[in-house]
């Protein structure tokens, strides 16, 4: 599928900017989303990627930039800050809903036939002891994390849109991601950095489905070429829990890990005191109680139907740490 021009949103993000590489080792041309040039050139300089500057939030500034694409892969989002203390929800729903909706049309207008929106694998209701599917409920828990609502209300515009569109919407719904090139960092990428320097006391008894965002970007760029228009697309890998993580990160990196495992009560109430001083003093929170809460959740995924139909593959745990150990010290994060 050579000469195809892609259009990626977020690319420099974690899933961004190893979308961009993955469509470019493919031989896509690709135009990249970035707020930042400077950060863009700093962390994607000599990738062969064209920068489009431009805002999610104001899409008709950048909307002639999507002339001449083929596909748009969407994985702009609004996250990182809801998981601090505050009200986000208006920001929020207007970036992971409004803009998205935006975006799509913006690039029907102009002639583009395909898109791939990332959605989040936590809009499905999922328990730890079964894996669910794609035809799962939506998530209960996603009244409590807006950032998963908002996920939700963004599949449900999809489908109106497609209802009256011509344009093909695949939907890709990742697992907890971790991997190198996770600038901002993510927080997966906290969690590594935090355990690696001895920031945390302990691990929590939780866990997610966690994917490598190499393997999601493989299958977002598979979905492009064979994704089935209006269907999800579970990509998020076993179920691994912090203690896994833990354990592993002091295996690739040498350094003694805290691996002791808090009481769901205690981890809550530790989770509840930091965000509570977070928001007195404007600081950031180490434990997120809603990130807590969702890692406690130990939601368990199956991939099938991305690995059947998308040809989907994981790689170990091991490989994903290594890699992203390495790529933090590289760019002096530890």
């Amino acid at each position: 599928m050579s000469n195809k021009i892609a259009f990626v949103t977020g690319a420099t993000g974690l899933l961004g900017s190893n979308l961009c590489r993955a469509l470019v080792e493919q031989g896509w041309e690709v135009k990249g989303l970035v707020r930042s040039i400077d950060k863009a050139k700093r962390f994607l300089g000599n990738s062969g990627i064209e920068f489009i500057q431009g805002d999610i939030e104001d899409v008709s500034a950048f909307a002639e930039a999507l002339s001449g694409v083929d596909v748009v892969f969407h994985t702009a989002a609004f996250f990182r800050e809801y998981y601090q203390p505050g009200n986000h929800w208006e920001k929020m729903k207007r970036i992971n809903v409004d803009a998205t909706i935006e975006l799509f049309r913006a690039a029907e207008a102009r002639g583009v036939a395909r898109a791939v929106f990332t959605s989040s694998s936590g809009v499905i209701q999922a328990h730890p002891q079964i894996a669910a599917t794609e035809t799962a409920s939506y998530s209960e828990f996603s009244e409590k994390n807006l950032y998963f609502q908002t996920k939700v209300l963004a599949e449900q515009e999809i489908y109106k849109l497609l209802e009256t569109s011509k344009m093909d919407v695949v939907m890709i719904l990742p697992g907890w991601m971790m991997g190198p090139h996770d600038a901002a960092p993510t927080s997966a990428g906290q969690l590594v950095l935090d355990l690696l320097t001895g920031k945390l006391p302990g691990v929590i008894d939780g866990g997610a489905s966690l994917a490598d965002a190499r393997d999601v970007a493989s299958a977002m760029v598979s979905a492009a070429q064979r994704g089935v228009r209006g269907e999800r697309y579970i990509v998020a890998g076993k179920l691994t829990t912090m203690k896994d993580i833990a354990l592993g990160l002091q295996d690739v990196s040498g350094v003694k890990v805290p691996n002791f495992v808090l009481p769901d009560w205690m981890a809550l109430s530790l989770a509840w005191c930091l965000e509570t001083w977070a928001g007195l003093t404007g600081g950031v929170n180490s434990m997120p109680l809603t990130g807590i809460q969702t890692l406690l959740q130990k939601a368990n995924l199956s991939s099938i139907k991305a690995e059947r139909e998308l040809g989907a593959t994981f790689r170990p745990l091991r490989d994903t740490l290594k890699d992203t150990v390495s790529w933090y010290q590289t760019q002096g994060y530890l």
